[in-house]
């Protein structure tokens, strides 16, 4: 059963949220967000540029860093960071974790096309100073969809797996046609089929929105790192986090899927007690 806190995040997201992730041209020519003063002031703070995209890194003041997480953040391809998503990363930072936060140029502007060199430009600059068992590759939502995606293809690059992948709310399937969906879209209150299709579209720039690059549930599993996947039972991407375990299972992949009954959608970053213990269990993922 879940938590009044709960309920009232989902109360909010259906009054206030619910089918407004459209496209936004404004927004994705925008540059990204600087990191919020509290947490400039708590960590250290550095930017740099890989591939004419903005790379933020966030480390723990005072102390070295054993482990690092590259971060990709959701926003279904078409949002900058939330002060949510600040908060995970200031989390894991306060944990001894360096994070690496790498700023994808977002759809209509860009494509995944895009997205995947600058990914993989970031993951390969961190492997000159880090064994790739130091690094946890961890994304939310649209952010990861990328992860994984991003993840499948480190073979083709020549890169080795990280030690962990971590996806918070997955969005695996662009083409959003799991028979499932309808009925958790019915009881989520804040995602849409309609709004989502729309922003995949642009983020798809016209290729195949089946394929794995775009959907990652139809990629390659078994030679992957092991993962972890938070998801809540009032989330549309639920279903096809099913598809994605039913699959590993099927193919001896390791995928651990961590379901919280009742949840809405990134649930681990909500102020709720569920969403608080899934960021503390995320956050010892990282530093193991």
């Amino acid at each position: 059963m879940s938590s009044p806190q709960m309920h009232a995040v989902a109360a909010f997201m259906r009054l206030a949220l619910k089918g407004k992730a459209a496209p936004d041209p404004v927004a994705a020519s925008k540059e990204p967000p600087r990191p919020p003063a509290k947490l400039v002031q708590r960590h250290d703070v550095t930017s740099r540029r890989i591939d004419g995209f903005e790379c933020h890194t966030v480390s723990p003041r005072g102390r070295r860093a054993e482990r690092t997480v590259l971060y990709l953040h959701g926003g279904a391809y078409i949002r900058h960071l939330s002060p949510r998503h600040w908060q995970l990363i200031s989390q894991l930072a306060d944990a001894g974790v360096r994070v690496e936060v790498a700023h994808y140029g977002l759809a209509p502007k860009y494509t995944y096309r895009d997205a995947y060199p600058f990914v993989t430009a970031v993951y390969r600059d961190l492997l000159k100073d880090l064994d790739a068992g130091q690094v946890t590759i961890m994304g939310d939502s649209a952010g990861a969809g990328l992860a994984l995606g991003v993840a499948q293809s480190l073979a083709d690059s020549g890169l080795p797996q990280p030690a962990r992948i971590v996806l918070i709310a997955p969005w695996l399937d662009l083409t959003l046609t799991n028979p499932a969906i309808p009925e958790v879209e019915a009881r989520d209150p804040f995602l849409t089929t309609s709004s989502l299709l729309a922003a995949g579209r642009d983020w798809a720039g016209g290729d195949d929105p089946a394929q794995p690059r775009l959907s990652p549930v139809n990629g390659p599993l078994a030679p992957l790192a092991p993962i972890d996947v938070y998801i809540g039972t009032r989330d549309l991407c639920y279903p096809d986090v099913r598809r994605l375990e039913e699959r590993a299972a099927a193919e001896g992949a390791s995928v651990n899927v961590i379901v919280c009954d009742g949840a809405v959608h990134a649930y681990p970053l909500v102020p709720a007690p569920e969403g608080r213990a899934a960021a503390r269990a995320i956050v010892r993922s990282a530093t193991t």
